[in-house]
């Protein structure tokens, strides 16, 4: 005659699923956090920020009004309201005039966020490299 042994109860956890599982969640992070990133990539200065010299060319000034009408202006020139199409084409040809020429975004204050960045997008598909964004300095601020 079998006589069967009576097994003790574990009394331990098993551990090997929750690695598991925390394994697969690493994973599904890491391929979607790239996936999630969304931004316009601008090139922002490495020393603390100054006034362009006067030396330097005249930058292009692509403007935003509270309004939500574009503006480019070269230098003094200023130029009437256009529209994003014609702002895009004469950047890229100003561009293609001067590669090296600086360009520079003004947004007002009371625009929507959006729309600055709107602009550049717009001027990043226009092939400008990067942008400054132009401020008001705290003591001319009223």
């Amino acid at each position: 005659m079998y006589i069967r042994k009576k097994r003790k109860p574990v009394s331990e956890i098993n551990v090997v699923p929750y690695i598991d599982v925390m394994l697969v969640l690493l994973i599904i992070f890491m391929v979607t956090a790239p996936l999630v990133t969304q931004g316009v990539k601008v090139d922002l200065p490495k020393a603390s920020a100054e006034p362009l010299k006067d030396e330097s060319k005249p930058p292009l000034i692509a403007t935003v009004d509270a309004e939500g009408q574009y503006y480019l202006s070269v230098g003094d020139s200023q130029d009437k309201p256009m529209s994003a199409e014609d702002l895009a084409t004469l950047v890229a040809r100003q561009l293609q005039k001067d590669p090296e020429i600086p360009v520079v975004v003004k947004g007002d204050g009371a625009v929507a966020y959006d729309q600055v960045v709107q602009l550049m997008v717009l001027l990043q598909r226009a092939g400008v490299p990067s942008v400054g964004l132009m401020t008001d300095s705290p003591e001319q601020k009223k």
